[in-house]
């Protein structure tokens, strides 16, 4: 069965609590969620086999932050847990990418290609799940500041992949002011 009928009354279940389906954490969840799946439409049609691994990387960090979300606030667990490894390996994708990528000294205009569209449609939806997370986190509602950092890291990371992806088809990024 596909359907258990429990969120029919507008609640669902944090792991420890049952909470309305607008409360931020199944909000941030949910944002969380979206960018997955951006990421899973990226990953079907990047280019290259180094972007699908980054991505698939990104995806299963993400179902871990997701856990970590899932319980309430009181609940002490550290099985699903974002930590500075998570950071570093950010940072490091991100730097590898950066040294291999020019970026023009202007705004750029997403839509160059179909895998850079949909990273940059991706990173958009992270950004906003950061700012939902980072509302969570100065509600007390969280404790764990590597869930903001991360978000932040990723939406550089998939910048810049999305440019990586631009580069790799040849394509000179948009100006996002014409000239």
């Amino acid at each position: 069965m596909f359907y258990t009928r429990t969120g029919d009354a507008g609640y669902t279940d944090l792991l420890g609590d049952r909470v309305p389906k607008y409360h931020e954490r199944p909000e941030t969840n949910g944002t969380i969620d979206e960018a997955t799946s951006f990421l899973g439409l990226a990953r079907s049609v990047a280019s290259t086999e180094r972007t699908r691994m980054i991505i698939l990387q990104v995806q299963r960090d993400l179902y871990l932050m997701m856990a970590e979300l899932a319980f309430a606030p009181d609940m002490e667990q550290h099985r699903f847990e974002m930590t500075q490894q998570h950071l570093d390996w950010l940072e490091s994708e991100t730097d590898r990418l950066a040294e291999e990528v020019d970026l023009p000294p202007h705004f750029i205009v997403p839509g160059d290609t179909l895998p850079g569209a949909a990273i940059d449609s991706a990173r958009a939806v992270i950004r906003r799940a950061e700012r939902l997370a980072v509302r969570l986190l100065h509600s007390g509602d969280i404790s764990n500041e590597h869930v903001i950092s991360y978000l932040n890291r990723l939406s550089s990371l998939l910048f810049i992949l999305a440019r990586y992806e631009d580069h790799a088809a040849g394509v000179t990024p948009t100006r996002a002011k014409q000239t």
